[in-house]
């Protein structure tokens, strides 16, 4: 069963991308994900979506580093190749960007992801802040190709205002 997200958002795919069920697709943990319209040598680049909300004092790039960690413990690699802070004090984000290898489904693969943190308040209780993590995945290959598409898909996501009315 996917998760749902701790805030509503809202979000614009990029064009040819299409919505699927998390179960049907091997994403239980995702609330959301998407998938490209073309795979590259069988691995079909995804965007997924989770989130949660965290109380604690966890810094973003300390949340994104605890996500790594995870990582490494399902794939055969992951390595950090850039990192940085971006977004503003009202609305923080992180992003960094990983190289995988991983075996799916009885085939390695080396992939791409490219994580972005956003730190959002909860519209209903401005107490509690949520975490939401956008995430690309792709071959190492097709990754330049849909990094664009990943990048005006990040640009559209907001809290969703109306959601709670």
């Amino acid at each position: 069963m996917p998760t749902t997200l701790p805030v509503p958002i809202e979000f614009q795919l990029p064009e040819g991308w299409r919505a699927a069920p998390p179960d049907e697709v091997g994403a239980p943990a995702a609330a959301f994900v998407a998938l490209h319209p073309q795979p590259d040598a069988g691995f079909t680049a995804n965007i997924t979506i989770d989130g949660e909300y965290r109380p604690d004092e966890a810094t973003l790039p300390e949340i994104a580093q605890a996500s790594v960690e995870r990582l490494r413990q399902a794939a055969t690699s992951v390595v950090v190749t850039s990192h940085r802070e971006i977004g503003s004090a009202d609305a923080p984000a992180f992003t960094q960007t990983l190289g995988v290898s991983a075996v799916i489904n009885g085939v390695r693969r080396d992939l791409v992801q490219s994580q972005v943190y956003l730190s959002m308040l909860d519209v209903a209780d401005r107490r509690q802040r949520a975490v939401i993590r956008l995430v690309l995945t792709a071959t190492a290959s097709q990754h330049p190709a849909v990094l664009s598409d990943f990048q005006d898909f990040v640009r559209t996501v907001r809290p969703d205002t109306s959601a709670g009315s």
